[in-house]
């Protein structure tokens, strides 16, 4: 399982913030993801721990905790939902309610 962290500081690292959970335990992995497009950090992370008992206590004295000028979002991170492909949705605004073609 793995924590999420919002309303981080665009300023943020790796190296920080698993500095910051390392006080509540082992750090197996942080993850920031950027925006695809700018590069720039969207303002959330995933972080791992090693055991649900530090995931828990991180959880508890880091919601809703400042840091770098912000208040931090901090729960157990949902899982991932299939969105299946990207693209797509409605087909184009052609047609639209019945045959219009007589023969």
């Amino acid at each position: 399982m793995s924590i999420y962290v919002g309303n981080l500081s665009y300023e943020v690292t790796q190296d920080t913030l698993s500095a910051v959970f390392a006080e509540y335990g082992s750090v197996k992995r942080v993850q920031l993801p950027t925006d695809r497009e700018t590069g720039q950090l969207r303002g959330f992370g995933f972080v791992e721990m090693g055991t649900e008992a530090e995931e828990t206590a991180a959880i508890d004295a880091l919601d809703g905790a400042e840091w770098m000028g912000r208040d931090l979002k901090v729960n157990k991170a949902k899982p991932r939902e299939d969105r299946g492909p990207s693209g797509g949705g409605g087909r184009g605004g052609y047609g639209g309610g019945g045959s219009r073609n007589r023969y």
